[in-house]
């Protein structure tokens, strides 16, 4: 299994932080990739667009995710450890 290493140095927004997975995993589906954590979880847990692959995922510095919230205006990186916690199917890691 291949680790993937997203850093999420200077990423201002969830926009950026999707580009920021998009280009380090680089999946066959990108513009099928909804870019948002419903996709996500799909992509993850059920191989849906923007699956990574058989890969362990680490997203480094994922303290700067910190000021970025959802579109409901919960926070993003509260919302991201929830679905590395609850993955099953792709391991998860942010540090």
């Amino acid at each position: 299994m291949r680790t993937i290493h997203i850093d999420c140095t200077g990423v201002t927004s969830p926009g950026a932080f999707w580009q920021r997975y998009l280009d380090a995993i680089a999946p066959a589906q990108t513009e099928s990739f909804g870019r948002n954590l419903d996709a996500f979880w799909d992509a993850v847990e059920a191989g849906g667009p923007g699956w990574p692959g058989e890969a362990r995922l680490v997203f480094t510095h994922s303290d700067a995710l910190r000021p970025l919230q959802c579109e409901d205006g919960t926070s993003f990186l509260d919302a991201l450890r929830r679905i590395a916690d609850e993955a099953t199917a792709t391991r998860i890691e942010l540090t």
